[in-house]
């Protein structure tokens, strides 16, 4: 299971954001993992990668969704 911090750099990873130098270091596990491969000076995520970004934000959307909803 991905931790909020992993999944933050695969979504900055995801919408092409750059990310401080104290980040990469992280990425090392990332990419032993599978979720993201680097191209040159880049990172991409790969299908992995996109696919736990894609359930992550749908959990959210579905957390949100509980929440605005009225009890009872």
């Amino acid at each position: 299971m991905l931790r909020d911090e992993q999944l933050s750099i695969l979504r900055d990873i995801s919408q092409s954001v750059a990310f401080a130098d104290d980040r990469q270091g992280k990425m090392g596990q990332l990419i032993a993992d599978g979720y993201v491969m680097k191209d040159g000076d880049l990172f991409e995520l790969t299908p992995k990668g996109v696919t736990a970004v894609e359930e992550h934000a749908a959990a959210l959307g579905a957390s949100d969704a509980e929440q605005a909803s009225p009890i009872g």
